[in-house]
């Protein structure tokens, strides 16, 4: 998201120049998130800001407050307290974070005792954006663990995902050579090994290379143990294993008496036995992988099969119909009479039409699984898609004694490409009454809720069974309510109304059981308000 204000619109309200739903979820963040212009004046801030500084004015107030103003007034409202009394001091402190290629956090102690971590970033356009997050918890137990490993008797380090040492005890800085923990922060790994090298720390019976080579190994597995002896003839167990974030966790354990010596022992058949285990888990997970890429061919295979299978037959029932009854009237036209005649063209039409229709679906599911189909966006009226499909299968559905009836509230409006809307209620019209038995009733509805407008077709069919409702929705499947109407379709229209909804960010939802018809649900956005 880029922010951009021009001189005059400064200090204008962010609201009117971001859309709305991305304030809202501003402000629904843990997070205070604070915006400056290019002269540092606060043109934005979250409700979360209020909340870490209590004492402040209402955010409102502060729009075009400059950053040392904000400052000043943490400090005049008791939110801060600057060392020694020195306002000017601690104020040029914090505005040094507002420069350009400073990117380090900047940690700041309010008077209660919590802690504020401020991140700041420099926008291209000028602009400055302050992230403020309350790190009080995770200081004080980053405080807590330096605490710990500065009182242990082991030495302890741990290294960050770079290998660079990120804390680590006086103890274990000693062992390298190193006066203090402090001043050995920040080092690599494989330059602290050279060094204790260099300085003849540590013994190395195989030379100084293979020594080295044998411990960078031991560092890049998952788990490592060996024994270190010192040149003044100290022998430590060394446990050196990855941590959850991607860094290692190394203790230096003084095992020089004999029972320190048994104990390393111990550990060192532990952690063999851990690498075996995990060998076996890295062995199982290979073979179960070969074996869901052995099923993963053979389901494509059975796809393939089975759309090969289906389109076969769906296209070759009413090309023969076509070229059947087109050949009889060419060859026969003057034997035929007029009802005759009306009746094959009519016979040809529906063949024709059936064709049209399976291409059509065809096509706009490849479509839609390549992620091309454009949908024209526009406020497309749900009711009147509703009425619009009542009229045009009213005569099909009188034809079969159907009842068919249609009920929605005027004003729901969906933002959506009509075409595809009317797609998916004709679809599920025409399989209610497809499917509906003769005297039986199709109900079309729509409603409003969870800020999505649902558009509901549902019939008192045969249904069909609860376990079948996954499978119909997959391409050329066909439920059980009618067998001898499958003919009807190749399968394809619930899972086209499947995908045209998901490509609308809605959803298509299905409630049937044998004997307790069949209702489907398309649940698409409506339009904001």
């Amino acid at each position: 998201m880029q922010l951009a204000f021009s001189p005059a619109q400064e200090r204008v309200d962010l609201d009117t120049a971001v859309a709305p739903a991305v304030i809202a979820a501003l402000h629904c963040l843990r997070v205070a998130v604070t915006v400056f212009d290019s002269d540092e004046r606060l043109v934005f801030s979250n409700r979360h800001f209020n909340y870490l500084f209590r004492a402040l004015p209402a955010r409102a107030d502060l729009l075009g407050l400059c950053y040392e103003d904000l400052i000043r007034l943490q400090i005049a409202g008791g939110e801060v307290s600057p060392d020694a009394g020195d306002v000017d001091g601690y104020v040029a402190w914090r505005r040094a974070q507002f420069r350009p290629g400073e990117y380090r956090p900047l940690d700041i102690r309010l008077a209660d005792g919590r802690i504020v971590e401020i991140k700041a970033r420099l926008t291209h356009n000028g602009h400055w954006i302050a992230l403020w997050s309350d790190v009080t918890g995770a200081r004080h137990a980053q405080a807590r663990l330096e605490d710990a490993i500065a009182l242990s008797a082991d030495g302890f380090a741990f290294f960050g995902k770079d290998d660079r040492l990120a804390m680590c005890n006086d103890n274990y800085a000693a062992i390298f050579g190193y006066a203090s923990a402090a001043q050995a922060r920040g080092s690599a790994f494989r330059d602290m090994l050279m060094r204790a090298a260099e300085q003849d720390l540590l013994r190395m019976p195989e030379g100084r290379a293979a020594w080295i080579a044998r411990r960078m190994d031991i560092h890049r597995a998952p788990a490592g143990v060996l024994t270190v002896e010192t040149v003044s003839g100290a022998a430590y167990l060394v446990r050196d294993r990855a941590t959850v974030e991607g860094g290692r966790a190394i203790v230096f354990t003084d095992v020089t008496d004999r029972r320190r010596t048994e104990l390393a022992l111990e550990e060192q058949t532990r952690a063999l036995a851990e690498t075996r285990s995990e060998a076996a888990a890295q062995a199982s997970y290979l073979a179960d992988l070969a074996r869901r890429f052995d099923r993963a061919a053979a389901d494509a295979d059975t796809t393939k099969t089975t759309l090969m299978r289906t389109m076969s037959h769906e296209l070759k029932t009413p090309l023969n119909a076509i070229i059947g009854f087109s050949d009889l009237m060419r060859s026969m036209a003057d034997r035929f009479g007029p009802e005759q005649v009306k009746e094959y063209a009519a016979l040809i039409h529906e063949g024709g039409h059936n064709l049209l229709r399976l291409i059509n679906q065809i096509l706009d599911l490849t479509k839609l699984s390549a992620g091309r189909y454009e949908l024209c966006r526009t406020n497309v009226d749900a009711g009147a898609v509703l009425w619009t499909a009542r009229n045009a299968f009213e005569a099909r559905a009188r034809d079969k004694d159907i009842a068919l009836d249609a009920a929605a509230p005027s004003g729901l409006i969906v933002e959506a490409d009509e075409n595809a809307v009317t797609t998916m209620v004709f679809q599920l019209v025409e399989n209610a009454v497809n499917f509906t038995q003769r005297g039986g009733a199709v109900h079309l509805s729509a409603a409003c809720a969870d800020g999505a407008v649902c558009l509901l077709v549902a019939d008192n069919g045969p249904g069909v069974a609860r376990e079948d409702i996954a499978r119909i929705l997959r391409p050329f499947e066909q439920g059980g309510r009618s067998t001898a109407d499958h003919t009807a379709g190749a399968g394809l229209g619930l899972t086209l109304v499947k995908a045209l909804a998901e490509a609308h960010g809605g959803r298509l939802a299905i409630d049937s059981a044998p004997d307790e018809g069949f209702s489907a649900t398309v649940s698409l956005p409506a339009k904001a308000v």
